[in-house]
């Protein structure tokens, strides 16, 4: 049965109102916690979840300090870029998202959140505001162009950025030299209402296409293709085989002696449609474990 869809006109709604829905389903979004200051020198630090890396040669990043739901203001962050146009950027790990989400808080103007927060200030070596010490990355940038978006309540505020410093954590750093680890980075990211997620714990492996010339969905067998078993993720990993992977003939024969293939077409051999279902299920298994040849050896079998 189809999934039932409620259709929304986003200006039939108040801004209160469509705000959850935009943020709850553009999800998980990365958290940018920027660090600016003043004219006066003074320090803001606040973090923002419409964010993301746009380029990296020139290396721009962009966050963008929506005007308030609530009444229309705009954040002491905008104030500052357009002040004194220089900001860090940090990433959040899980170690941090307590202190940074307590760093959103609407202080004052004037006020300093890594004092609120408590999170240690070090001096940035080529721009004015101060890095968060405990970030696991940080990007010294500065402020190529502010973008409004609108003047509306909700209304965004684009803020280019161009970095020019970086600074990562040793221990983030892949033994290659080369990259971050995720799993050692652990950053963090924002969902809707009062909801985060935690990449170190969710993290799996696509493998890219654009690293082969995958067969594709339409070279797929039908049987595989109109499976009431495979997921659209099984028949898409499937697909990005190449053609030159696929198992010959001969080997597919070879895999009748695998103990589990064997123990399956001997135990189904009376019934051929069970059969057939238990050696697709014994494939996505395989597939599932990573196994790309010997799943396709097995779900090939499955079309005698």
């Amino acid at each position: 049965m189809p999934a039932a869809f409620r259709t929304i006109v986003p200006s039939e709604l108040s801004p209160t109102d469509w705000h959850p829905f935009m943020v709850g389903a553009v999800a998980p979004r990365p958290v940018a916690f920027v660090s600016t200051v003043a004219t006066d020198g003074s320090v803001n630090l606040s973090p923002y979840s419409f964010f993301n890396c746009f380029g990296s040669n020139p290396p721009i990043l962009a966050f963008s300090p929506a005007n308030r739901v609530r009444d229309n203001s705009q954040k002491h962050t905008l104030q500052n870029v357009r002040e004194v146009a220089e900001c860090v950027v940090h990433i959040c790990d899980y170690a941090m998202v307590e202190q940074m989400s307590l760093a959103s808080t609407e202080y004052a103007k004037g006020v300093n959140e890594f004092v609120k927060a408590g999170f240690t200030e070090a001096p940035s070596q080529l721009v004015r505001p101060p890095r968060v010490l405990e970030a696991p990355a940080a990007f010294e940038c500065v402020v190529e162009q502010v973008i409004e978006l609108g003047q509306n309540n909700g209304a965004g505020n684009l803020v280019l950025c161009r970095v020019v410093l970086a600074h990562f954590r040793e221990d983030i750093i892949l033994p290659s030299g080369i990259g971050i680890d995720p799993r050692k980075l652990d950053a963090v990211a924002r969902l809707g209402g009062d909801w985060y997620s935690r990449s170190a714990e969710t993290l799996f492996e696509v493998p890219k296409p654009n690293r082969r010339l995958g067969i594709g969905f339409d070279q797929l067998p039908a049987y595989l293709r109109e499976s009431t078993i495979l997921t659209g993720n099984n028949l898409g990993r499937l697909a990005n085989i190449e053609a030159e992977a696929m198992p010959t003939p001969e080997q597919v024969q070879a895999f009748r002696q695998d103990p589990m293939v064997s123990y399956t077409l001997s135990k189904h051999a009376a019934d051929q449609p069970e059969q057939r279902r238990q050696l697709i299920l014994l494939g996505q298994k395989l597939l599932e474990e990573g196994n790309m040849a010997d799943a396709w050896k097995v779900l090939l079998l499955a079309a005698e």
